[in-house]
């Protein structure tokens, strides 16, 4: 007990100070903060906003988990919305060939055979030595096939 007492001392002597009072008490309240005015933002003058909305919104990281998305979604059974997160990963980075293979085997699934071609055809215009590459053309003619039988029963 007069250990902890000692302690609890030694403490208040500390936080108190060689002035005597409690460094608390110097300190200044501040005075209630008044709501500042801010400045009105200027509009924006720069036409390059107007001129190129088209451009991409460069973000590799944002593909990356739009393809994590995508895939769940795949998995989940939701396939336009995986659609629309491998289509945002494209737009995120546009160079990139992954997505377009998830974005074919998601048309594939859906029953849209041309958009699946066009999107595995990217996919290996993209990643021409691709290590499923043969894989994936063997889809294209299997699809291309596809086509052409449903375009033959049309007649």
């Amino acid at each position: 007990m007069v250990k902890v007492h000692v302690a609890v001392c030694a403490l208040a002597l500390a936080v108190v100070g060689a002035s005597g009072t409690s460094s608390y008490a110097q300190d200044p309240v501040p005075p209630a903060a008044k709501p500042q005015e801010q400045p009105k933002p200027k509009p924006n003058t720069d036409s390059a906003v107007q001129s190129a909305p088209d451009q991409p919104k460069w973000d590799p990281m944002r593909a990356e988990k739009d393809l994590e998305v995508g895939k769940y979604y795949m998995r989940k059974g939701d396939v336009d919305a995986a659609i629309d997160r491998f289509n945002d990963a494209v737009d995120a980075k546009p160079g990139y060939a992954i997505p377009f293979r998830f974005l074919g085997e998601a048309y594939e699934k859906k029953g849209q055979k041309k958009p699946a071609v066009k999107a595995y055809q990217r996919y290996l215009d993209l990643y021409p030595h691709a290590e499923d590459g043969d894989k994936i053309r063997k889809k294209i003619d299997k699809l291309h096939e596809e086509i052409d039988k449903a375009k033959a029963a049309e007649r």
